[in-house]
């Protein structure tokens, strides 16, 4: 289980607005936050294809919070996708509840830990310049396929 664990839908929505608008201050743009707009994007904003629209959200969103989208920081595709995959594909295992509900379970059933991803990548592969450009897919394992 995770320490971060949200109350109410509203703070989910609270979150994923200050992330669309850029009013969210970058002190709350955490790892969790990171979770609770994409599975915001995914059950809410259906007008977005999370998958084709986050990376220019993300881009958008640095670049309004300071954040540079360089070679070295910034928007990242391959950990972006990636992300939105496994989101989408825990979400199923999650089954059906409110916001909050679905949020705090895609980050129990994995990912609140930050390294689930070398299960799947090398380091020097996942924080390449190439897969910080471009979909790269994983070198040690395959995803899991989604439910």
């Amino acid at each position: 289980m995770t320490e971060t664990r949200y109350a109410s839908d509203g703070e989910v929505e609270d979150i994923a607005q200050g992330f669309l608008d850029h009013t969210l201050a970058p002190t709350r743009w955490t790892h969790a936050a990171h979770v609770a707009t994409a599975v915001y994007l995914i059950r809410v904003r259906t007008d977005l294809n999370p998958e084709r629209d986050m990376p220019d959200l993300i881009r958008s969103y640095n670049l309004a919070s300071g954040v540079a989208n360089t070679d070295t920081a910034g928007y990242h595709e391959t950990l972006t996708q990636a992300y939105l995959y496994e989101t989408r594909r825990l979400l199923v295992e999650a089954g059906d509840g409110g916001l909050a509900a679905s949020v705090n379970a895609v980050l129990d059933l994995g990912l609140a830990d930050k390294t689930w991803m070398a299960r799947y990548w090398r380091p020097e592969t996942l924080m390449s310049l190439a897969a910080r450009k471009a979909w790269v897919p994983p070198d040690v394992n395959p995803l899991p396929p989604k439910g």
